[in-house]
């Protein structure tokens, strides 16, 4: 294995571990914080009381919005 070949393997390596990383101390805040306590409720934040939930206001051009 020539330098160049151990330089690229380490530097792939180091970045997996790197990135690896990251993401596990990303995803202990999140527990931590409690990101992932009510689900639910993040997942209704999209919706205004212009558009209720299960009721679509939207559609593709010449579509029905009540489908």
């Amino acid at each position: 294995m020539s330098p160049a070949d151990f330089a690229v393997l380490l530097t792939i390596v180091g970045s997996i571990v790197l990135f690896g990383g990251a993401a596990v101390l990303a995803l202990g805040w999140a527990f931590r914080s409690g990101q992932f306590d009510n689900l639910d409720r993040g997942a209704r934040t999209i919706f205004g009381p212009d558009e209720p939930v299960g009721q679509p206001t939207d559609a593709f051009p010449g579509g029905d919005p009540g489908r």
